[in-house]
């Protein structure tokens, strides 16, 4: 596989002087699979009387406008931040200023890195969730940025190797959901514009663009069914949140590029979902002009693309219509409007390194924050004879090169690693705190796991002995309680993956574990990491997966070691014993082709889904997690929610608005149950519902889906009841034929447990029509 990737891009780079790679094999067969959806819906505001108000003063501002002013707030231009509309002097619009991460504000000073979106899914805790995208708006307001390039719930995490599953919000449609939901809605709670992307289908990093002399990108063939129910899913509860923004990705869908795909953009995203705001492309992704304006783009980065003066000229020579363009320039000018940014908005504060400036301070107290996802994003998943918490520990052993922090870590503004330098990491050296490309932030500083273990041992007059570098660290410490091992698993946007383990780091955890019988491992971790290398060794005695946490690593890992709090993480995705276990899913589809394909056969069986198939038993399932005290399950009640609609198909008389037709989420039923702490230390439980949808020949289904998950507080001997909410989506298909949600009659079958596969509690809801 590695081999594979750096002959790939050896000669990528030759072709692309060269053109020696590239075939003529013809586009022809390739044309109409992706079905035409023409023309663009014009946005009207029919959603809510705050998008109304927005579009008529949008429309009021457009009708002012000169055709070229129109065209050029559709297009990019060089400028102070990662994207820069066109602005229009004489009318009062600025530019829009655009920024990554997701994780925070990259390339500035004084700004937080937050812990990554996989790392904020495994808290399992919408609070948090919403917090987390609360504080990330607040100090992209506080620098000027107008938008926030994120949350993401594409790459959705369907290749296991996947560069970027890291950015997302775990690979189960309804917890990515509920997260891109929450972190929309605290971001623009803010007053900055989020950016839910990509949309749709960037499932690997192997060819995600065209490459000269090589061919055209990767393009993700998917059928109708598996796009409603898996891949397009969580961007409804962003667009839902009120989402004002949509990013198109790069690869091709179904042969059409995503950012001139009509049946995309003008079918899904802006009739069917309803969207009343604009898309933007990511930077560079787009492959045409005239389609891309059809198809339902509205804003090019980072600079004019294919448009610009062709945009106009396309208007007068009719491939374009004026219509349109002005379409464009609304659903900018109404989104604008819609957060409010018209009136008193900060000014840019963006610099670049090289520029002085007075220092603009946006961090807050958002460390706290950042170091409480960063404990309860992480999961404990073996803890042998209460191993954990340390008890008071006065001697530790603190081996691996991610204990400490990296030594040369500022090549870029990207801290996790920049394109040009970090080609095939399988692993950072230095403490993992996020991953590479334009996900990664800029720190203010790190706390690494040895900073913070050395300041919390000497609390209690203990001692510490490491070594960061050798994988088999000479040990002549026998008076040692506990000997920590740190190591990590590194992915960065622009190459997928080569392995889920690495040979020196496994050989690290085996020679400490031969010679120390209470060895910890902690992994910090950018996606599933396999660990069957080790695991049963019985000095290993316990192992914290600690994700990706954000600048204040160090105090995460130190408070659940030490027991400040107990650890309530659970598994965003499911952990195998062998790679071989994920099946065709596990690499990205490596082909030479000049139109290359990628056929997403296992349609809507990913991760747990198909273990639960296939019958495969994972080492850890999805939603796995351990805790300090126990917990007990009872009194399971499902109740169908009296005088709801239950009719096969939503009305149809009913208008859309964003989000999808109103219908789907209105509540069917509820489902309560009660969780009582069985154990002796205070802590949350992460209750889940998982739901088993009537299968037919008709409409086959996975044994259960993630439908309801609730962290509670427990305290020793307290009981706490959950309530879960069903709503139409969440129980139903989608029907290719009709192309509308289906709720189907019959027995739906209905869990309640501590994850995938420890199910507690067991019910049953009935559905009539």
């Amino acid at each position: 596989k590695m081999r594979s990737l750096l002959v790939y891009w050896l000669l990528a780079q030759s072709a692309s002087v060269t053109g020696q790679l590239y075939t003529n094999e013809s586009e022809v067969p390739y044309y109409g699979l992706s079905p035409p959806v023409y023309p663009t819906p014009e946005a009207n505001g029919t959603t809510s009387t705050r998008w109304a108000i927005a579009h008529k003063r949008a429309k009021a501002m457009s009708s002012q406008m000169t055709l070229e002013e129109k065209a050029n707030i559709t297009r990019g231009y060089t400028g102070q931040c990662t994207g820069n509309s066109g602005a229009v002097p004489r009318l009062g619009i600025p530019s829009l200023c655009m920024g990554d991460a997701p994780l925070g504000v990259r390339g500035q000073e004084f700004v937080s890195s937050f812990p990554a979106g996989i790392h904020v899914a495994a808290t399992w805790d919408r609070g948090l969730m919403y917090r987390y995208g609360e504080a990330i708006g607040a100090e992209y307001k506080g620098k000027g940025l107008n938008i926030a390039l994120g949350p993401v719930a594409g790459p959705l995490g369907r290749v296991v190797r996947g560069g970027r599953n890291w950015e997302g919000l775990s690979n189960d449609p309804y917890l990515a959901g509920e997260g891109m939901g929450e972190v929309t809605r605290g971001i623009q709670d803010q007053g900055v514009m989020a950016t839910p992307k990509h949309f749709l289908l960037n499932e690997q990093e192997f060819r995600r663009l065209p490459t000269r002399g090589v061919g055209e990108s990767i393009s993700s063939n998917v059928d109708d069914r598996t796009i409603h129910e898996l891949y397009m899913f969580p961007f409804m509860n962003g667009l839902k949140e009120g989402a004002v923004c949509i990013m198109c990705s790069y690869q091709r869908i179904n042969n059409s590029y995503s950012c001139q795909n009509s049946k995309l953009l003008n079918g899904l995203l802006k009739t069917e979902l309803g969207f009343e705001g604009f898309v933007l492309s990511d930077w560079g992704g787009q492959q045409g002009g005239v389609a891309s304006a059809n198809s339902g783009l509205d804003l090019v980065m980072p600079s004019g693309g294919f448009w610009g003066k062709n945009l106009t000229d396309a208007v007068g020579n009719g491939s374009v219509s004026a219509e349109r363009v002005t379409d464009m320039a609304t659903r900018i000018l109404a989104s604008w409007y819609y957060m409010g940014q018209d009136n008193g908005y900060p000014s840019k504060g963006i610099y670049s390194n090289t520029m002085k400036h007075a220092p603009i301070d946006v961090q807050g107290s958002h460390r706290n924050l950042i170091r409480e996802i960063g404990a309860a994003g992480t999961v404990l998943v073996k803890n042998v004879n209460k191993t954990l918490p340390l008890q008071r520990p006065t001697f530790l052993c603190v081996y691996g090169y991610d204990a400490t922090l990296p030594l040369t870590p500022w090549v870029s503004s990207r801290f996790g690693g920049g394109y040009d330098v970090n080609f095939g990491w399988n692993t950072f050296n230095g403490t993992l705190i996020m991953g590479g490309g334009s996900g990664s932030g800029t720190p203010p500083y790190v706390i690494s796991p040895f900073q913070a273990i050395q300041e919390r041992i000497t609390k209690d007059n203990g001692i510490v002995r490491w070594d960061f570098v050798n994988e088999n660290p000479a040990m002549a410490f026998d008076n040692a309680d506990a000997c920590l091992v740190f190591i990590n698993a590194y992915a960065s946007e622009s190459f997928d993956r080569v392995s889920l383990t690495d040979d020196f780091s496994d050989r690290l955890v085996a020679n400490t574990a031969a010679q120390c019988v209470n060895t910890i491992v902690v992994i910090h971790s950018t996606g599933i990491r396999t660990v069957d290398a080790w695991i049963d060794n019985p000095n290993v005695t316990a192992v914290l997966f600690a994700g990706v946490p954000g600048q204040e690593s160090g105090n995460s890992i130190v408070d659940i070691l030490w027991g400040s709090i107990n650890p309530s993480g659970r598994l965003p995705y499911t952990v195998a014993k062998n790679e071989s276990d994920y099946g065709n899913v596990l690499n990205s589809t490596v082909s030479f082709d000049a139109f290359p394909q990628d056929n997403f056969t296992e349609g809507l069986y990913i991760d747990y889904r198909a273990f639960d198939k296939n019958n495969i038993e994972p080492r850890y399932e999805f939603g796995y997690g351990l805790s300090y005290t126990t917990f007990a399950y009872a009194d399971l009640v499902v109740t169908p929610e009296p005088g709801v609609n239950t009719t096969a198909l939503p009305d149809p008389d009913t208008p859309i608005v964003q989000g999808g037709h109103p219908d789907l989420w209105e509540v069917v039923a509820t489902v309560t149950a009660s969780v009582t702490n069985t154990g002796d230390v205070a802590g949350h439980e992460v209750a889940q519902l998982y739901v088993g949808i009537p299968s037919s020949d008709e409409f086959e289904t996975p044994v259960r889906q993630l439908r309801g998950f609730q962290r509670l507080p427990v305290r020793p001997g307290e009981s706490q009841s959950v309530l879960f909410r069903l709503t139409r989506r969440d129980l139903s298909v989608w029907d290719v034929v009709v192309q509308q949600w289906r709720l189907q009659e019959g027995e739906y079958k209905v869990y309640v447990g501590a994850s995938s596969r420890d199910l507690r509690l067991n019910g049953t809801l009935e559905i009539t029509h």
